[in-house]
């Protein structure tokens, strides 16, 4: 019998495939906007991304410039402009009640089921390291990780060396039961859709401040979740893009 199990992942998650009723639909409590974080009182406010004036670009020029760079100059990001593209990427407008927010990149139902981790390599005013944005307050927290963590999310991106020599490379994990809740199974498509939204804001406003971007897909799901100290089903990397001034 062949083994193929994307073909089988789209067979079972077609619109209207038998399934139970979602959570939503039977009238369950909504999941969190967003995951909790411990440490928040150690929460650094990013600046306002409203303060901030990139390049006067054109949407135009943006999408014609764009193109996937892997070799960066040896300069760091601000810390301006790294809050600049959290807001582009993630960033909420606005919150209904508990029950969903409102952000600056489309995704299936405002569900919304990203978190986003940075791997810290060259930005002015943080230390290197691992952090978590904490986008309902436009914070940053700094993970607890092993000095070696860029040799760790490295090895797991199969050992594609520009993810240390990025100023910054953004992991984007997904929380399922915020987009399976209302969609079911179904959702599981929608994550991957959602992800390619999040991806292309941020090599367009990447063009605003003189900035390349690589997306990756090809990363040991196992390594990049354990180094995320993250369980990979309940929660678990979906991509992953490396960020830094061009040469």
């Amino acid at each position: 019998m062949t083994f193929e199990p994307g073909k089988e992942f789209m067979e079972k998650t077609k619109y209207g495939q038998p399934s139970p009723s979602s959570d939503q639909a039977k009238g369950l409590p909504y999941p969190p906007v967003e995951l909790e974080c411990s440490g928040t009182d150690c929460a650094l406010d990013l600046p306002d991304p409203k303060g901030f004036n990139p390049a006067d670009i054109s949407v135009t020029d943006a999408i014609s410039q764009r193109v996937s760079v892997r070799k960066y100059a040896d300069k760091p990001l601000t810390l301006h402009e790294l809050s600049y593209l959290l807001w582009c990427t993630q960033g909420v407008k606005s919150i209904k009640s508990h029950l969903a927010t409102f952000r600056n990149v489309p995704s299936a139902g405002a569900r919304h089921a990203f978190e986003t981790y940075l791997l810290v390599n060259h930005v002015t005013g943080l230390i290197p390291g691992l952090y978590r944005f904490l986008a309902v307050d436009h914070q940053l927290v700094r993970m607890e990780a092993p000095d070696n963590i860029g040799d760790i999310i490295t090895e797991a991106c199969i050992k594609q060396k520009f993810v240390q020599t990025s100023a910054v490379t953004f992991i984007w994990t997904a929380a399922t039961y915020r987009m399976t809740y209302r969609y079911g199974q179904r959702g599981y498509r929608y994550l991957h859709l959602d992800a390619g939204h999040v991806c292309q804001n941020l090599y367009l406003a990447a063009e605003a401040i003189d900035s390349g971007v690589c997306a990756i897909a090809a990363f040991d799901d196992d390594k990049l979740n354990q180094a995320l100290h993250i369980d990979g089903h309940e929660q678990f990397a979906i991509y992953v893009a490396t960020l830094g001034k061009k040469l």
